[in-house]
């Protein structure tokens, strides 16, 4: 079992940024594949940033490259993810998800096993 909590989400303005942190504890050597997704009411989750394999490879949406940046410190089993130039469109509930079975998609929600809470993201224009 892997328990994820998330942190860090809040209301900010256009053009502002937030780092979240998703704190993974429990039985972690078993993660291959750590990601973000998020989700709006009325639509499904996706993928945001993942970053896989012992973080050889990292994934970004097409809708987030150049302004996100993911990246995890192995030492406290610690996933951020550093959003700049926040937009109004990337409101949404945002998840921490580990993947333990082996899959091909970084961006597949049903493919990870764990899931954090969530932490809100709010962008104002």
């Amino acid at each position: 079992q892997v328990q994820l909590a998330e942190s860090g989400g809040g209301s900010v303005q256009a053009g502002e940024s937030l780092r979240l942190s998703c704190a993974a504890s429990g039985d972690t050597t078993r993660n291959n594949c750590m990601g973000w997704f998020r989700q709006t009411p009325g639509k499904e989750r996706e993928g945001v940033a993942g970053i896989c394999a012992g973080a050889s490879t990292i994934h970004y949406a097409d809708s987030v490259k150049g302004r996100f940046s993911i990246s995890r410190d192995d030492a406290k089993n610690t996933l951020f993810l550093q959003m700049n130039n926040l937009q109004p469109d990337d409101t949404a509930m945002y998840y921490c998800a580990v993947r333990v079975r082996w899959s091909t998609r970084w961006d597949r929600d049903d493919d990870f096993d764990y899931w954090g809470q969530g932490t809100q993201v709010t962008v104002s224009s």
